[in-house]
């Protein structure tokens, strides 16, 4: 995610490369985002800290303890030059208290961006910490309007979030697989199943976002009466699938609220 994001700020110039320095700890790394990007790199966590404008985490949620001890003796140093660079968290389950507490003197924005950003496509919801400024937030839109859209929320609706947009491209995923696998078992080739299912699913979800139509009034405008869609569609209801997608929203949203205990 953090390259998705990287990869569409210098793409539309909204950063220049040589503004960019990126800490990563595998030498290998460090080397093709240097290449390919032409943004500096180093190994050391607390020269990134040094940020003038933004420090954005794009870590495990597992390492924030660690990660951030070796920030905080560069962030009191910032503190008394008066260089406090907004801290923009993607870290799945971390609420803003922990954040702030983290980063004492720095504004805090939580943010959870999903994987279809990585094309410009992506919709990230942002939460700002207490002593966040409107122009922290015009800042974080600009970030990440450049993968796709931005929405704001209350931080108690980003667990929610997570389980909804953020780990939805899997459930899609999912979907887009099961599809394709049930055109196959009908007799289609592989390839044209793969690439009927696809298409299925970008067309409708083009055709809601431009018609503004509700999922269900899209839904009886296709199935005619004793047709073959409402035989499918009474086969989903049979077998839960609008239950188990639900379920599904709900149980990430569960474990993200885990990880940020």
């Amino acid at each position: 995610m953090g390259e998705a994001l990287l990869s569409r700020l210098i793409a539309r110039k909204l950063y220049h490369p040589d503004t960019v320095l990126i800490s990563e700890p595998q030498v290998t790394r460090r080397e093709f985002l240097a290449e390919k990007y032409g943004v500096k790199v180093t190994s050391d966590n607390r020269a990134a800290a040094a940020a003038s404008e933004v420090l954005l985490l794009a870590i495990k949620p597992q390492v924030l303890e660690i990660v951030a001890a070796e920030l905080a003796q560069v962030g009191e140093s910032n503190v008394e030059r008066g260089n406090l660079p907004v801290v923009v968290s993607i870290l799945a389950g971390v609420p803003l208290e922990k954040l702030e507490a983290a980063f004492k003197h720095q504004p805090v924005i939580r943010a959870m961006p999903n994987t279809p950003a990585t094309v410009g496509a992506g919709i990230t919801a942002i939460a700002p910490g207490k002593t966040a400024q409107p122009n922290h937030m015009e800042l974080a839109k600009k970030i990440f309007g450049a993968v796709g859209e931005v929405v704001e929320v209350p931080e108690h609706l980003m667990d929610a979030v997570t389980g909804l947009s953020g780990s939805g491209p899997a459930y899609v995923a999912v979907m887009i697989e099961a599809l394709a696998d049930g055109g196959v078992a009908a007799g289609l080739p592989r390839a044209i199943a793969s690439k009927l299912a696809l298409g299925t699913v970008l067309g409708t979800a083009q055709l809601l976002q431009q018609s503004e139509l509700h999922p269900a009034q899209l839904k009886d405008r296709v199935t005619s009466p004793g047709g073959t869609t409402i035989a499918g569609v009474a086969h989903l209801e049979k077998a839960a699938f609008r239950s188990a997608l639900i379920e599904a929203v709900q149980a990430a949203y569960r474990r993200s609220q885990e990880l940020g205990n």
